[in-house]
């Protein structure tokens, strides 16, 4: 009895010792993913929050609405886990607002100059929900509609297949398009997305991710000390209506140089016409990376917390925007207020206004061809 009190208080010790250092989940539970109801829309359509976590404790869970990331636990330095994304605590919240909170984007992420595009000598006319340019998708892009899922455990992690058949004629654009995105909670804390699509008529697609991050935590005050590192060194200047002039513009000697670690607030307030564009920054840049490989897009650090973000993608663009029109206005969950400046975004993807720019990376998919992305959202502390 004496040695088997002894060994009880040993291993206690060492689960201490574990806790404290953040690996205690380690030594406890495997992948899963578990469901529950997280209410109606508007018209009455059931929607699920499904909760993927990992054997080291680290946790995601995603709504079918939209596909939205509603809150990602990591650790920090300490072990602790926090959230890091905003998020809504209602579907009426996310069906109320336009903010795109952690949402899949689809089917055109980025904008369309005046809504317009042609293919094969057509002209396709589309919503204009963001002055007289066309936004993420249209009036009810891929974040407002309610996806089908499908869960599962295996050695990749936890997983959440999403799936939506976005049908000819759907925000004006042509081709029955059918759409899956697989999110996968990895053991190494990495939040992957897939995604693939196909088409019966040719059509534009550009498909992305949209999660505001703050690595300090979400509600904890603003971004502007997140030291940013981006492997590009180009980006794509715009017009005032945040459409690309078809220039592929180097960074050197200007605020949007991030080729070497910098804080973001470092000079997000110069003066200069690209920053007042986009009261800040809200702009497309030019990955280093060649071909269709995944590759290594940006790193992200925030001293106090540790946390580390790494973004890879198999795209050839990636959207910096610094959550310059967040309002404390929005409430968040747990009645979090979410001002100006308070969330970072990058979202992989193909250039905004491809469509209209032959010289871009082509973003026309036809019949017989699959479209594929691959995101990587890596977590680490320092």
């Amino acid at each position: 009895m004496k040695n088997h009190v002894l060994f009880c208080g040993i291993s206690l010790t060492i689960i201490s010792i574990a806790m404290t250092l953040g690996f205690a989940a380690t030594v406890s539970a495997k992948p899963k993913v578990s469901k529950k109801p997280f209410g109606k829309t508007a018209d009455g359509k059931a929607v699920e929050i499904y909760t993927l976590t990992n054997s080291r404790g680290a946790e995601a869970r995603i709504i079918t609405y939209g596909g939205a990331v509603v809150s990602l636990k990591v650790p920090d330095k300490r072990g602790k886990l926090g959230d890091v994304v905003l998020g809504y605590d209602s579907v009426a919240d996310y069906e109320k607002h336009t903010s795109y909170f952690g949402a899949l984007i689809g089917r055109y992420g980025n904008r369309i100059a005046k809504g317009k595009f042609s293919i094969n000598g057509k002209e396709y006319s589309l919503a204009v929900n963001n002055g007289e340019n066309h936004l993420h998708g249209g009036l009810k892009g891929f974040d407002k509609v309610v996806w089908t899922a499908r869960s599962s455990v295996n050695a990749a992690g936890a997983n959440l297949e999403l799936s939506y058949l976005s049908r000819d004629g759907e925000e004006q654009y042509p081709g029955n398009l059918s759409v899956k995105v697989i999110y996968t909670l990895t053991e190494k804390n990495e939040l992957k997305i897939v995604y693939s699509a196909t088409t019966d008529k040719a059509t534009v697609v550009n498909l992305t991710h949209h999660s505001y991050f703050n690595l300090a935590g979400a509600g904890n005050g603003d971004i502007l000390n997140h030291q940013l590192t981006l492997y590009a060194d180009r980006f794509t200047p715009t017009d005032g209506g945040s459409i690309p002039t078809g220039e592929l513009r180097g960074v050197k000697g200007t605020p949007f140089d991030f080729t070497k670690a910098t804080a973001i607030g470092d000079r997000i307030d110069q003066t200069d016409e690209q920053l007042k564009f986009g009261s800040g920054y809200d702009h497309n840049f030019v990955l280093r990376k060649r071909g269709n490989g995944l590759a290594l897009a940006a790193k992200v650090y925030e001293a106090t917390s540790g946390r580390v973000m790494d973004v890879f993608t198999t795209e050839p663009g990636l959207q910096f925007y610094t959550g310059n029109f967040l309002d404390a206005a929005i409430k968040g969950k747990n009645g979090q207020d979410y001002p100006r400046r308070s969330a970072f975004c990058l979202e992989a993807q193909h250039f905004p206004d491809s469509p209209n720019k032959p010289k871009f990376p082509s973003t026309v998919l036809r019949p017989g061809q699959r479209y594929t992305q691959t995101t990587i959202y890596r977590f680490s502390v320092r």
